[in-house]
């Protein structure tokens, strides 16, 4: 054997067990198959059954979470999305709940929703070592220290902000996350999605935003559109419906009426997008 075939043969080899030990630290560091046993994970067998419209996996990895961030998720109501983000970082990083705010007059649903949240924390493997803050979008926005998070995660959270305080009520939320984040730092915003060619104060009470509105309140606030994505996309939601987005799955707000109707639209056409704080 010639001494160039040896060298070829040896670069072969050892570009083999650096490729083999590259896939190895993905996994260790957050690759596809730590974020894949989180989704599959057993204990989450009912919330499953929503992946189908919801795509975790598609949308972790799109947002690009590994496991030594520290995260932050707004609004996590029952904890959809926690049983997969906490078990993603709570050993290496940290996971950040910011629930809601307590404050006067808070409507019953608050405190109802926190007590049910943090009973999962207490009895939940999927929920431990959680942190619970308050955020309100108005009147609580210290979500996290400031300046220490690696990605802040809205999940149908800002048509909420927006029927309560318009405009404002979005661009002060997005403040208070561009104030928790790292410089760099990722803000993914997943939300109902409402047509360009439709006046979003027409549909102020339906749920669903403008794409092109989310947009320009996260970049008046800081942050800069770096992707956005058709993961959660669904051409057969017009987003015209008597009750708003919660005529659809899983709310079904006309009850059995036209139900089989709606579940075959399935869950609302929703935007994807992921932003980082300049």
């Amino acid at each position: 054997m010639t001494i160039s075939k040896s060298k070829s043969l040896l670069a072969l080899a050892l570009a083999g067990v650096l490729s083999a030990c590259s896939a190895s630290m993905d996994n260790l560091i957050g690759g596809t198959d730590h974020l894949a046993e989180a989704v599959g994970s057993e204990l989450r067998a009912e919330q499953s059954k929503r992946d189908m419209y919801r795509h975790p996996k598609e949308t972790l990895e799109f947002f690009g979470i590994k496991p030594e961030m520290t995260v932050v998720e707004v609004s996590p109501g029952g904890g959809w999305y926690t049983s997969i983000l906490n078990p993603i970082v709570k050993e290496q990083g940290k996971f950040y709940a910011a629930h809601f705010h307590m404050f006067e007059g808070a409507p019953g649903y608050y405190q109802r929703s926190l007590e049910g949240f943090k009973k999962k924390v207490e009895e939940n493997p999927l929920f431990t070592d959680i942190e619970i803050t308050e955020f309100h979008h108005m009147k609580a926005l210290d979500l996290a220290p400031q300046g220490s998070a690696d990605m802040v995660l809205t999940f149908r959270n800002v048509h909420n902000w927006y029927m309560g305080d318009g405009a404002d009520g979005v661009e002060s939320a997005f403040k208070a996350f561009h104030k928790a984040l790292k410089p760099g730092g990722v803000l993914g915003v997943v939300d109902h999605r409402l047509p360009e060619t439709l006046d979003q104060e027409t549909y102020k009470r339906s749920g669903y935003m403008k794409q092109s509105f989310v947009v320009a309140a996260a970049e008046k606030a800081g942050f800069k559109l770096v992707a956005s994505s058709e993961i959660n996309a669904n051409p057969k939601d017009n987003a015209q419906h008597p009750y708003g987005v919660w005529t659809l799955p899983p709310r079904l707000a006309k009850g059995e009426e036209d139900k089989e109707k709606y579940l075959a639209i399935g869950e609302s056409d929703r935007m994807t997008l992921k932003f980082v704080k300049i």
